[in-house]
Parts: structure tokens; C-alpha cells; sequence
């Protein structure tokens, strides 16, 4: 059971935010926290990130709501949208864990730092590993920039976040291709 003494304490906005999409989808979507809108509506990805990653997804033939179930590494959103403490994250980690175990998926997609330190230990830079697989308890990992940071960098310039990330998420949809998973 997640602890949320510590977040309630720091004036969080208390409403959980679980997941949303296919719970026996193949491809799950980590993210860091939710944001304003998405505590709001107690839904993950739903805000301008959230659209524009479902806007990339079909863009490479990944349906949103068939293909792919989508959380956060923090379930409730920290104040002013700060990122997580380490202690937070502590928190919440038996709870992503079991979302993983739940869903079972065979490819996890790690949007942004968080994700990518959270659940790879790999600290020092997401642009490292971006696009590059990596294995984590037997499923096949994808570190990508969150759509934030894709909202923050809008060219579409080859070699640019944008094309970057499409690129990463063709490869995905390779992969799934590959084992028949859609």
C-alpha cells in the first residue's frame, strides 16, 4: 500500500492518479507525476504532454486507449510541480512496481529522467540512453524526453527532440510488430 503521510503533509493535491488505458496492454507508458490537469481530473497523460503523446503515438500506429496503459512514477502531484524527492519516490515505488506487475506488459516506454533513474538507477543525463533498449526484470525498456520537454523544444528539425522521439517511437512499433504484440 502506497504511504501518503509524507505527501498529504507537504499540501500535495491529494487526488490519486492511477493509470488509464488497456490494464492488459502490451506497452506501458511511466511517466514523473501528474500535472495540474491531470490531478484534476485524476487521470495521467490527459493534459497538452498527454495529447501530444497520443498525437505521436498514432502518428506511429499506437492506438492510446487500446494499445498502451499509462502511470506515473508518482501518484499524487507535488506542489508547484516540482520534481519528487527521493523519498517520495521511495513511497510510491512499491505501488509502480505492482502496476508493472499487474499489467505485465512486454515493452515499457520511460518518459523523462524520473522514470529512467527511478526504474533503471541510471542518473546523469536521459539524452545517454534516449532510443536505446535496455532490459529490466525480462521486459524491453525505451528511455524517451517527456512530451513536456518535447513541448518545451517545438522544432521538428532532423536530429531535434521532435524527430527523435518519432524516431524511438517507430521503434517501438517495430518491436511490437515484431512479437505480434498489436
Amino acid at each position: 500500500m502506497i504511504n501518503c503521510n509524507s505527501c498529504l503533509e507537504q499540501d500535495f493535491d491529494a487526488q490519486l492518479v492511477i493509470g488509464r488505458g488497456n490494464t492488459s496492454a502490451n506497452l506501458m507508458i511511466i511517466g514523473e507525476a501528474p500535472g495540474a490537469y491531470e490531478a484534476e481530473l485524476g487521470v495521467p497523460f490527459v493534459g497538452r504532454s498527454g495529447r501530444l503523446l497520443d498525437e505521436f503515438l498514432k502518428r506511429v500506429g499506437i492506438d492510446p486507449s487500446t494499445d498502451a496503459y499509462f502511470c506515473n512514477v508518482i501518484k499524487i502531484r507535488p506542489p508547484e510541480n516540482r520534481r519528487p524527492t527521493k523519498k517520495e519516490i521511495f513511497e510510491n515505488l512499491p505501488w509502480l512496481m505492482q502496476q508493472i506487475h499487474l499489467v505485465n506488459p512486454n515493452i515499457i516506454l520511460l518518459l523523462g529522467n524520473t522514470a529512467v533513474e527511478t526504474l533503471l538507477g541510471i542518473k546523469g543525463g536521459l539524452s545517454k540512453v534516449r532510443g536505446n533498449w535496455v532490459e529490466f526484470n525480462g521486459k524491453m525498456v525505451m528511455p524517451m524526453f517527456h512530451p513536456s520537454y518535447l513541448l518545451r523544444n517545438p522544432s521538428k528539425e532532423d536530429g531535434k527532440p521532435r524527430a527523435l522521439t518519432l524516431g524511438d517511437l517507430y521503434e517501438v512499433r517495430q518491436k511490437l510488430d515484431a512479437f505480434e504484440l498489436i
